[in-house]
């Protein structure tokens, strides 16, 4: 079964910089679509990148041009590197693992949600402060 593991939050000042990791393990080859989401308090899940082999295929309008999602095959593991954080980025984040039988379509930014992701990570939280 596949199995993820967020790391790499704290607190930051804002204009700063944080890179978050998501290491898979479990079945690897089978996740090629991977997103990020974050959550605050009292507030809904939203959806912040996506990636599919390696490829991004989406971000969010609130992190364009901040956020940028890679991957490392080898070491099965994903990023997420965070520049320029405001702190309205702050949240906890979550990696995700597409649902085996979607074949990548939730990475289309068309079909980008929550709901296509069925292996999720503990998250890690993300404190930018003024």
């Amino acid at each position: 079964q596949v199995q993820l593991v967020e790391s790499g939050g704290g607190s930051v000042q804002a204009g700063g910089s944080l890179r978050l990791s998501c290491v898979v393990s479990g079945l690897p080859s089978r996740v090629k679509c991977l997103g990020w989401f974050r959550q605050s308090p009292g507030k809904e899940r939203e959806g912040v990148a996506a990636i599919y082999t390696g490829v991004p295929t989406y971000s969010s309008e609130s992190v364009k041009g901040r956020f940028a999602a890679s991957h490392d095959n080898a070491e099965n593991t994903w990023y997420l590197q965070m520049d320029r954080l405001k702190p309205e980025d702050s949240a906890m984040y979550y990696c995700a693992a597409e649902s085996p039988t979607l074949y990548g379509l939730a990475c289309n930014p068309r079909n980008f949600n929550a709901g296509g992701f069925g292996h999720w990570g503990q998250g890690t939280q993300v404190t930018v402060s003024s």
